[in-house]
């Protein structure tokens, strides 16, 4: 091997996560995902955490963007001197 690719390949080894590091995110992950965490087995496969996090992601992703549709129908609707449009906007600072 050429002393140039073995540069460029010392980088990317150092910065490599071990599989134990790996298996405790996955782990740390498992139990943050509602869909997950309340399953009594241990045994769920980290493509199983994963899929399932990237789906608790989207559905997080659509919740807000759902808020965020009815607190500007909200603001849209309300008088901007109105004592309810203060307190939205107290609680968006």
């Amino acid at each position: 091997m050429s002393s140039r690719r073995s540069r460029s390949r010392q980088p990317a080894e150092s910065s490599r996560i071990s599989d134990d590091q790996i298996a405790d995110l996955v782990s740390k992950l498992q139990r943050l995902i509602p869909e997950i965490r309340g399953r009594r087995s241990d045994k769920v496969s980290a493509s199983k955490v994963l899929q399932e996090t990237c789906n608790y992601i989207r559905s997080l992703h659509r919740e807000v963007d759902d808020l965020s549709d009815r607190l500007s129908q909200l603001l849209e609707s309300t008088d901007g001197d109105s004592a309810q449009a203060a307190i939205i906007r107290s609680l968006l600072m």
